[in-house]
């Protein structure tokens, strides 16, 4: 095996700009009649595109934050805009932003000639499927609701959620909390009909758990008369009541969604649900930019008791009985009104998700209009199959912008606070919108904080709260001021700078020692670094090779790249045997991380088509409604590479792809390499 250096490969455009323009427009119009919108937010498997589109390239202009799997959720905080530049000042902008070798990804391991192809000319062409911890890879395949054994229990409709005025409400709250004398509610039925009645006896035993009802007949006219069926024992065991015993606490559903951010989408379903998104979880994010499946649990079901006797101390506690109630044929509803994604193969759990339980995700990606022969294509993929491809950190990890995040990352970890304010809110060259643009002006000139953030509409992005946190603790108490900003985004940028040393690192490593283990290297066991002695180095591979994120909890390899992990951060201002910061969220503990990653389940198959704008595959989606397969010419204009593979958490998709082209995956060269088609 030989390592190859990097070369830029130039990607042709095939088609006219406005058969992209309209591409994705044409695309999924399918799934909803209704359309409703959330905060763009969240962290995702990384997907860099290869080939830089016009609406990716509006997508990714301000991001900043890692795609990153099995991580920490980072949490994108930037929002979209209206302020969009045109396609060519923003390929001129870019010249601005960085290319793979400015953070450290210079290797390739196979040495097949590279070959041009177009990564994500449509969302459509990336399709991420999320693998559970038990293996199993999470499909859309069906949309009905479970069949509880309790069949006396009904799933309340949406109407029982506003049938009730809010005075009905508050009635019916007090009653159930025993905070006053009355020992029933009446309530009038005005439209007397009996679904009208069931509507109502439905909604005071959904939402009030431990109340029963009845209907009477008073002075000619229909009541609902609410009442304790138990008195304070109804309080003490209300989930009989109101939940089938069968029945798990969480609702596990399957979310596939297009073209949308997994926080986005989970925003949308808490606002039609009138829930808190935090009921959601949820064992990776998934990139916007794409069509993805994954796994999400809601707490369905959570009532929150706490009187056990009564006294006017405990009533003061006792303000609301909390129960969601968010059941399958609720979320199955949903599916009428919801545009861009679907929700579907519903069971009940007695368990939420965590992040990171995942085993990693299946990829089906489509490389469009490829100009690689036969044997190319066989000897890429081969090699993708049988070596696999270096585990660099992503373009994504380091920001889009003149400002890479990991610049931010080392002067947090320098403890220069000036120099970390200054790096986020000066104004920068490149393609950044047009309020940010203002915002920065307006600090650079006046250095007040109120004056800047006048200049942003949207007040959750990292400079409107580091803004306001300057705001409320004045320039001299930066620390203070920087901690306004989640913790998750803050970690984003040490994060970023331990990723950039690695990538520079591992490069390192390969030129000096190529694909083979050494003496002195590191492997994992169980989850303890070991170096590999010179006796031993025979039963050990590349692919048994770890090299450490820098931080206080790991050793170093015992040869020349030990000595250069020291160089880099010495030159850094930093000291590799100190880092542990004064701020305890800042020390970096540090971590191993594979140099090589072999994918697993790696298929491919070279197609001809005609038509840029037709699938070349169906999705999950497309099954249910009974799509046909797509018709593909067998002597098409364009070629088009399909593969098929699955990936570890925190690995990043766009290297395994980078590995096959050869190309570098960064905005940078991809907008200078298009400027024709940007035109």
């Amino acid at each position: 095996m030989e390592t190859v250096e990097m070369n830029s490969v130039s990607l042709k455009r095939p088609h006219s700009e406005d058969d992209v323009t309209n591409a994705d427009e044409i695309k999924r119009q399918k799934i909803s009649e209704k359309s409703e919108t959330g905060n763009d937010s969240g962290q995702s498997v990384e997907t860099v595109t290869g080939q830089p589109d016009k609406s990716l390239l509006e997508d990714t202009k301000n991001e900043i934050i890692p795609n990153e799997e099995s991580e920490e959720q980072e949490d994108e905080e930037l929002e979209d805009s209206d302020e969009d530049g045109d396609p060519e000042s923003f390929a001129d902008m870019m010249k601005h932003g960085l290319t793979e070798s400015d953070v450290g990804i210079t290797k390739f391991v196979s040495s097949h000639k590279g070959f041009s192809g177009i990564l994500k000319e449509r969302y459509s062409d990336f399709v991420v499927h999320e693998i559970g911890k038990d293996g199993r890879v999470s499909h859309l395949d069906d949309f009905s609701v479970p069949v509880d054994d309790e069949v006396n229990f009904e799933d309340p409709s949406e109407e029982t959620f506003t049938v009730l005025s809010d005075e009905d409400k508050q009635r019916l709250e007090e009653l159930q909390l025993l905070k006053n004398k009355e020992t029933s509610v009446a309530i009038e039925v005005i439209e007397d009909t009996k679904e009208k009645r069931t509507v109502i006896h439905q909604a005071v035993k959904s939402l009030f758990p431990g109340l029963e009802t009845k209907t009477e007949d008073r002075d000619g006219k229909k009541y609902i008369i609410a009442y304790h069926a138990a008195g304070k024992k109804a309080l003490a065991n209300p989930r009989k009541h109101s939940w089938p015993k069968s029945r798990g606490s969480y609702c596990h559903f399957v979310l596939y969604k297009e073209n949308k951010d997994t926080m986005d989408a989970i925003n949308v379903l808490s606002k039609f649900l009138r829930v808190k998104p935090n009921i959601f979880s949820y064992m990776g994010t998934k990139d916007k930019r794409a069509i993805t499946v994954q796994e999400i649990a809601v707490l369905s079901w959570n009532p929150i008791f706490f009187l056990t006797e009564h006294s006017e101390q405990l009533q003061r506690r006792l303000t609301t009985v909390f129960a969601h109630l968010i059941t399958a044929q609720r979320l199955a509803h949903l599916n009428k009104c919801l545009m861009n994604f679907k929700l579907g193969n519903f069971s009940y759990k007695n368990h939420p998700l965590k992040l990171g339980e995942l085993q990693g995700n299946h990829f089906t990606v489509v490389l469009r209009n490829i100009t690689g022969t036969d044997d190319q294509i066989e000897q890429a993929m081969h090699s993708l199959r049988e070596i696999g491809f270096i585990n660099y950190y992503g373009m994504q990890r380091f920001g889009t912008t003149a400002v890479p995040t990991y610049q931010i990352g080392r002067a947090i970890l320098q403890n220069s606070w000036n120099e970390v304010m200054d790096l986020i809110l000066k104004p920068r060259p490149g393609a950044e919108k047009g309020y940010l643009v203002k915002c920065r002006e307006e600090w650079a000139k006046t250095k007040d904080p109120a004056a800047a953030l006048k200049k942003l509409p949207v007040k959750r992005c990292v400079e409107g709260q580091l803004l306001r946190g300057l705001l409320k603790y004045g320039m001299k108490n930066i620390i203070s001021a920087f901690g306004i900003i989640p913790r998750n985004n803050r970690l984003m940028y040490i994060h970023s700078y331990q990723s950039y040393v690695w990538n520079n690192m591992v490069s390192k490593r390969i030129e000096e020692y190529g694909l083979r283990a050494v003496p002195g290297d590191l492997t994992l066991k169980g989850a303890t670094a070991v170096h590999i002695e010179e006796g031993d180095v025979d039963n050990y591979t590349i692919h048994d090779v770890v090299m450490p994120l820098p931080g206080f909890d790991v050793i170093y390899p015992k040869h020349k790249i030990g000595e250069a992990y020291k160089e880099m951060l010495v030159a850094d201002n930093l000291d590799i045997n100190n880092m542990r910061h004064k701020i305890r969220d800042y020390s970096l503990s540090g971590a191993y991380r594979k140099i090589i990653i072999r994918p697993q389940n790696v298929n491919w198959e070279v197609v001809a088509y005609d038509d840029p704008r037709i699938p070349l595959f169906t999705t999950d989606l497309d099954k249910l409604e009974g799509k046909p397969l797509p018709v593909l010419p067998t002597d098409g204009k364009f070629r088009a590479l399909k593969m098929e593979f699955s990936l570890p958490p925190s690995t990043y998709a766009t290297m395994a792809i980078r590995e096959v082209l050869k190309m570098d995956t960064s905005i940078k060269n991809q907008t200078q390499l298009n400027t024709t088609w940007l035109r």
